[in-house]
């Protein structure tokens, strides 16, 4: 057995080269995907759903399409900018 199988995982990437920053980056990456599902939806809805005109279940419901799914999806994605807020919310 080779001394690379006894390290406990993680060690090895806090002694790589640049995993300070990686970390940090990946820290805020969960920040993404909120934001980025709001402009989904927006430009979906100012320049119009061509994938809702072709499917016929689309005009079944008033939630059908993508603007509600990326609202939807934008919400359920909110809980870490929720945390953030709170966490510097002066007690």
């Amino acid at each position: 057995m080779n001394n690379a199988c006894a390290v406990t995982p993680g060690r090895e990437a806090a002694r790589a080269p640049g995993s300070d920053v990686a970390r940090r980056a990946a820290g805020f990456l969960h920040l993404a995907a909120a934001p980025t599902f709001a402009v989904m939806a927006l430009v979906t809805g100012v320049l119009g759903g061509g994938a809702d005109v072709m499917c016929s279940a689309a005009a079944a419901s008033p939630f059908g399409g993508m603007v509600p799914m990326y609202l939807l999806m934008s919400a359920f994605h909110a809980a870490p900018w929720l945390k953030l807020i709170a966490v510097r919310r002066p007690k």
